[in-house]
């Protein structure tokens, strides 16, 4: 069985305040690219994960998509499974890659060996796995809250856009950019933000991390300015970095971004 894992854009992000058990509670609303993992799984003598493509840190026993199979095996008789795992997806970006994998192992499962869990089912699973790991389950626009398992349908369609995505070639440790983050409510709703017309979002949303992330990475904030300077109608860094999207009204190439940058097109 293959299938595909897809990544993730942060459109805004409120990190709003700083729970007791050491998490952050935030806003934040969620979208699909079409920028993708591949994950095959295959019958085999025991279970083990092979990655292919990009360098993912750690060792591949510790992958998250292996901890997915040992999640759900605990509950079920799962016979043995060989995980191949193709990395497309930048590591380290706020694409939510690793997530995607995982969540995706879950849904493969379930199908796979009719194990017959609803939708509320593997997100519950899925959210032990990681924050925004739940969101892939259904994999639709989503405004999420708490620290990113909890959400709210979101009508938003950004098809008619032309979308490039900038991963500047550096990584982005999460818990280094939430310490140096200050988190505070703000006065305005980002659901209601985001249903304003997409021309005044440049002025209206904005990313918690960027901040912070910019004063460690310059080279993050230049390639913000740059896709404005192509064109760009919004930009913003997706979750805690490094990669910076940008929303386009016709498709173009950033020759410059690409001499020191990783650059997806049309996500």
């Amino acid at each position: 069985m293959l299938a595909f894992a897809n990544a993730k854009i942060n459109i805004g992000l409120n990190i709003t305040d700083k729970r007791a058990d050491g998490y952050h509670n935030l806003e934040t609303a969620f979208y699909p690219l079409k920028l993708y993992d591949v994950v095959e799984l295959l019958d085999a003598g025991h279970t083990h994960c092979m990655v292919k493509g990009l360098d993912v840190p750690g060792q591949n026993q510790d992958n998250i998509c292996l901890k997915a199979y040992d999640l759900l095996s605990m509950d079920f008789n799962l016979p043995p499974q060989k995980i191949v795992l193709l990395k497309n997806i930048p590591v380290g970006a706020g694409l939510g890659g690793g997530s995607s994998d995982a969540a995706l192992v879950i849904r493969m499962l379930n199908d796979k060996f009719k194990l017959g869990l609803s939708v509320v089912q593997m997100q519950s699973y899925a959210s032990i796995l990681g924050a925004d790991c739940a969101f892939f389950i259904e994999n639709k626009p989503v405004m999420a809250y708490g620290i990113g398992n909890e959400f709210e349908d979101l009508d938003l369609d950004l098809s008619s856009y032309f979308k490039v995505l900038v991963k500047a070639p550096v990584h982005v440790a999460t818990s280094t950019a939430y310490a140096g983050v200050k988190p505070s409510r703000s006065s305005s709703s980002l659901k209601d933000l985001i249903h304003l017309p997409l021309t005044a979002w440049r002025k209206e949303l904005k990313n918690d991390f960027e901040p912070s992330v910019f004063g460690a990475h310059p080279e993050i904030e230049k390639i913000k300015e740059a896709l404005y300077a192509s064109g760009a109608l919004f930009a913003l860094m997706s979750g805690s970095g490094s990669a910076v999207y940008g929303l386009f009204t016709q498709p173009l190439k950033l020759a410059l971004l690409e001499k020191e940058n990783k650059v997806f097109y049309d996500v």
